[in-house]
């Protein structure tokens, strides 16, 4: 099987190297590969290399995610997050081919406390979730065998994340103020590269798991209790800190206003994912702990 992988570098991309390897040759490029067109700003030119490489899988880790600058860029966020993704898809229709390709909570509204089902009513509060969610209905109007994973909360050890950053205030600074009105499920972007693998291989086997799912790690949580179970979790291994738990300050999202409305709820109901593919998604507080694990092994 030849896999065509888009978005290598990225936090998903890099696990999708790893995790996709065992099932086949992966072609993995960045936008500005020197050999192949992998510019997602330039939708049209996707095409010349999805017909060069002819592969048996597209899988799409590239996303504009930008989600403040996307309220002044529009265009741009529609072409990468819209466009892109729909010529992936036609070319994917026309070869045959199935597309994994990577969505977002931002589709909803964010009302509510339930965790949202993948059939429920979408209604995004910013350019980018618009952006999103016309991406997932143009790959769907095209005919093409699919899987749509969305999440939301994705961290990884490589690059920055929220972890890293409260990490480093908690050092700097004796008191910090997180919001605490906003619900999701931090997801490492090494479990959403397992999950999607094994979810690839099951639905290669049975067509008719082709569509979208939702795919979260177990649990809820705002950011405020992340940001303190982060800090007492590196407290307890002896990371000097300024900002202990305690001083971690309960803040409403109205305290820090932003070009983009975030939605408040983020929960996302796995339930079909876990049935489709029988899979087990572990607690959110046992991939943060992972994480947290290797950044301190890397510290010097």
């Amino acid at each position: 099987m030849k896999i065509l992988l888009f978005g290598r570098n990225g936090q998903l991309g890099w696990e999708l190297q790893r995790a996709l390897a065992p099932l086949g040759e992966v072609c993995a490029l960045v936008s500005r590969d020197l050999t192949l067109h992998a510019d997602f700003s330039e939708p049209d030119r996707l095409a010349e290399t999805v017909r060069t490489v002819r592969p048996d899988v597209i899988v799409n880790a590239a996303a504009y995610t930008a989600v403040d600058k996307a309220q002044s860029e529009p265009e741009l966020a529609h072409r990468i997050n819209a466009e892109a993704p729909g010529v992936l898809a036609r070319e994917a229709a026309a070869l045959g081919a199935w597309l994994l390709h990577y969505s977002t909570d931002y589709v909803f509204d964010g009302s509510g406390e339930a965790a949202r089902a993948e059939d429920a009513a979408t209604g995004p509060l910013n350019v980018y979730g618009q952006s999103k969610l016309e991406g997932e209905s143009l790959i769907r109007a095209s005919g093409c065998q699919h899987l749509i994973m969305r999440t939301s909360w994705v961290y990884a050890a490589r690059g920055g994340n929220f972890a890293k950053t409260m990490l480093r205030l908690a050092g700097e600074r004796e008191q910090l103020s997180v919001i605490a009105d906003q619900f999701g499920a931090p997801t490492g972007a090494d479990l959403l590269a397992d999950v999607s693998a094994h979810a690839l291989r099951r639905a290669r086997l049975a067509p008719e798991l082709a569509g979208t799912y939702h795919a979260v790690a177990a649990g809820e949580v705002n950011w405020h209790g992340y940001a303190r179970f982060v800090t007492d979790w590196a407290r307890q291994r002896g990371v000097a800190l300024k900002a202990l738990p305690e001083q971690i300050k309960a803040v409403p999202t109205s305290a820090y206003p932003t070009p983009a409305q975030r939605p408040l709820n983020s929960r996302l109901d796995t339930r079909k994912l876990r049935q489709a593919f029988d899979l087990t998604l572990p607690p959110w507080q046992q991939g943060v702990e992972r994480m947290l694990t290797e950044i301190l092994d890397k510290q010097p």
